[in-house]
């Protein structure tokens, strides 16, 4: 049968056979899903700070903080474009599709979400239940996540985005999915900003249980140390570090961060039955 299809071939000399997908990622969380989703081997480009998988490092840039080389982008001539919506400029986004160019935006706000988006992308991959397939892993450690949490009180918490200015997110923006998985509750969820800039006196005031941080060292106490007597998290030192990739990008890795919330939690749990 093979011999058959060679020669077939052979006897349709202007027969072309059909290029692989060309697609370009302009975000770092929009890469990492293209991998899950079997379509690393089409990247073509990405965009600053997509280093995960280590893959990706070997690949041009065509987007930053600043915008998307659309010029560029439209000279590599993608089939398809990756897109943060809410992330990437629209005003780019729009004239890339005003120039024929398909676009799938992504914008997870939750870990369910990003698990529909690898299955989504994979309708894109040579072998769409593979993508399926990932996609149901990670739902499934999810439930099973969730699960594990039932019964268990909620702690009301302080996330660290910057010290200075002093930062943090509220209940509508990410990495908040993260923590709400565990029992968290942001003593900031109710702020209408979404990345507000606090003052010491207010996280004082809210009295946290726990302080997360995104960095893989410990937090030098510093200022913090002297309030010892008034932020419960100080006084039991349960102040804990996060790895910022893993907890900042709504991709799989970010299970690696949920298990080490859940983790604190129940730590502050023990803490305050004594």
């Amino acid at each position: 049968m093979k011999y058959l299809h060679l020669l077939v071939l052979l006897c349709i000399p202007n027969m072309v056979l059909a290029a692989p997908l060309r697609v370009i990622s302009l975000s770092p969380h929009t890469t990492e899903l293209a991998f899950e989703a079997g379509l690393g081997d089409n990247l073509i480009a990405v965009s600053a700070h997509s280093d995960y998988p280590p893959q990706a490092l070997a690949l041009e840039q065509v987007a930053n903080f600043r915008g998307i080389n659309i010029e560029r982008v439209v000279t590599l001539k993608p089939d398809l474009v990756l897109a943060w919506k809410g992330g990437n400029p629209d005003r780019e986004l729009a004239k890339l599709e005003r120039l024929g160019i398909e676009v799938f935006y992504s914008n997870p706000h939750s870990l369910y979400d990003a698990a529909d988006n690898i299955e989504k992308l994979g309708q894109w991959s040579a072998d769409p239940s593979k993508a399926k397939a990932r996609a149901d892993a990670v739902r499934h450690e999810l439930a099973t996540i969730e699960a594990a949490q039932q019964g268990k009180p909620n702690i009301p918490y302080f996330y660290r985005l910057s010290e200075s200015p002093l930062m943090t997110n509220n209940g509508e923006h990410w990495p908040q999915p993260l923590f709400s998985l565990c029992g968290g509750e942001n003593v900031f969820a109710n702020s209408a900003a979404p990345y507000p800039q606090v003052s010491m006196e207010q996280v004082i005031v809210r009295k946290p249980q726990a302080i997360f941080y995104p960095s893989a060292k410990a937090m030098p106490l510093g200022d913090w140390e002297k309030w010892a007597d008034f932020i419960p998290a100080v006084k039991n030192n349960d102040m804990f570090a996060i790895s910022g990739d893993w907890l900042n990008r709504p991709t799989p890795r970010a299970l690696k961060a949920v298990k080490q919330i859940c983790a604190a939690f129940d730590q502050v749990r023990g803490d305050l039955d004594h």
